[in-house]
């Protein structure tokens, strides 16, 4: 790897250079919607009790520099893996004997196994399903110092910042583009004067996935015909509004589709299947418009992927009541089992059955092959194996992480705390999780982030780069959609061992291709 791309990057900056880039910033995150509510951390809810105040997202100054061929790889890839996880997702006798290993000791995948018989008892009535899917990724760099692509984890659910990531690389791209030019705005950086921020079609891909579920769907299955939709279900606390608008805002223009946004607790309130129509539709009923129902199409799920959103039974009750419902859904129960790292893990395993290759069978095998090249070392912990000896010895555990059955920041457990956390459970708890060989990022980088709270913070930095896709599918494994196409760049101290924006660890930045 070039060495002097980080050496020097990003330039120095004078007290009068940082005002100006952070007035900018600040002034352009709320001007373009590249904002975040404020948590209650920063503004306390008494002094926000209307919740009208919204912040800038944190982010980076100056575009982050990247590998062009890890970036161009993950571009490459990222079909192949919409199709492996849709695959995934069809065969359920494969996970579920994942999950029935998770059951006794993950409450939460118990319960989101329950939602999927509890249906599939009744009975299934839409055979679609959707993924919108983000692969996130580190560039590795070995001992040879080549930077290599490695997955740091598949999201099957909420796979979010798509529309707030847009926004970042047009606030960077305009500071390196727009007059009076890029070495008024920023100090003067080789790097800086040749290259721009590769376009981010994060939205228009998302949407196109979102779009082509609600034309899948079909003509309304209600008498008489109703209007259709598709609905956002949101979080009652949701900060991340922007990100979210930015979807469903280009839908509404761009593909003329009527998008709802029901927050999860309300959802038996506001929507209904009518108890004498065998095909389930989804019937959803506007508070502010009482007279007016819709038909919805497609339930894009961007909440419900944290055991901490179900607070009682009623919300199970919920998500079993989306689940059973003809709406098509993004995702399915199934397809968010996907996600559990278990499944990471098993795909990635060195020996014994080839799971990759039996899932992507009419996929070229350079292909599988460059997908399997992706995978970090991973191991369980069951009596006896080598991820229990990793683990426990305090030496090796410095260079793995544990994760848990989960989606989000903010769960993992890393290094030097491995050994003490796991002595702390139960040993048949262990199974429930995974240990990870750590990915080595870049040494030497270094950016300059504002977060939303308005601190300015400079030093050694990791970035992560996340590419989305999108695919529908049929349950018997034919693939209608398939998509990929913008990307997340999430930069986080160097000290800082999680990633997730949301969570308060990461900020958002754009890419530089080197």
């Amino acid at each position: 790897m070039t060495q002097s791309i980080y050496s020097n990057y990003p330039p120095e900056l004078s007290s009068a250079q940082q005002k100006f880039l952070v007035t900018a910033v600040k002034d352009w995150a709320i001007q373009n919607g590249l904002a975040v509510r404020p948590s209650p951390a920063i503004v306390a809810n008494e002094s926000n009790p209307n919740g009208v105040l919204a912040t800038n997202a944190p982010v980076t100054l100056f575009p982050s520099p990247f590998p062009r061929t890890c970036f161009t790889e993950a571009n490459a890839l990222q079909e192949v893996y919409n199709k492996l996880y849709a695959s995934i997702t069809c065969n359920e006798e494969w996970l579920g004997e994942i999950v029935k290993g998770l059951i006794e000791v993950d409450d939460f995948v118990s319960n989101l196994w329950k939602v999927h018989l509890a249906v599939q008892k009744e009975g299934y009535v839409q055979n679609l399903a959707l993924g919108l899917f983000r692969s996130d990724y580190m560039a590795h760099v070995s001992s040879s110092g080549e930077p290599a692509l490695k997955q740091v984890e598949f999201n099957t659910i909420s796979s979010s910042f798509g529309g707030l990531s847009a926004r970042v690389r047009q606030m960077h791209t305009e500071l390196l583009t727009s007059p009076p030019g890029p070495s008024v705005n920023y100090p003067f950086h080789p790097l800086l004067n040749s290259e721009v921020p590769p376009e981010n079609t994060a939205v228009e891909t998302l949407s196109s996935g979102l779009a082509a579920a609600h034309e899948a769907y079909g003509v309304s299955k209600s008498t008489p015909t109703l209007p259709l939709c598709v609905v956002f279900v949101v979080q009652a606390t949701e900060r991340n509004v922007f990100d979210q608008h930015a979807l469903s805002e280009h839908l509404k223009k761009v593909h003329k589709i009527p998008v709802f946004r029901v927050a999860s607790v309300d959802i038996l309130e506001q929507t209904f299947i009518p108890g004498d129509n065998s095909a389930r539709p989804l019937l959803y009923r506007p508070p502010q418009s009482p007279d007016s129902v819709f038909e919805v199409t497609t339930v894009y799920l961007r909440a419900y992927y944290s055991p901490d959103e179900y607070t009682s039974s009623r919300d199970w009750d919920a998500r079993t009541h989306l689940e059973r419902s003809a709406a098509i859904k993004c995702p399915t129960v199934l397809n968010q089992l996907s996600g559990c790292k278990k499944v990471q893990q098993i795909l990635a395993e060195p020996t014994g059955l080839d799971h990759l290759s039996s899932f992507l069978k009419d996929v070229d095998s350079s292909l599988v092959e460059r997908v399997r090249g992706t995978f970090a070392p991973q191991y369980d912990l069951s009596p006896g194996s080598k991820g229990r000896e990793l683990a426990l010895n305090p030496v090796t555990a410095m260079n793995h992480v544990l994760k848990p059955q989960r989606e989000g920041g903010g769960n993992n457990i890393y290094k030097a705390d491995i050994p003490e956390f796991l002595q702390s459970l139960p040993e048949s708890d262990w199974k429930g999780w995974v240990l990870m060989e750590l990915i080595n990022p870049a040494p030497n980088a270094q950016n300059v982030a504002l977060r939303n709270d308005g601190e300015v913070l400079r030093g050694d930095v990791i970035s992560e780069l996340g590419i989305y896709g999108t695919i529908l599918w049929e349950d018997t494994g034919k693939i209608l959609h398939n998509n990929q196409g913008g990307y997340l760049l999430r930069t986080k101290g160097k000290e800082v061992n999680e990633g997730g924006v949301a969570a308060g660890f990461s900020s958002l930045d754009s890419v530089l291709l080197f």
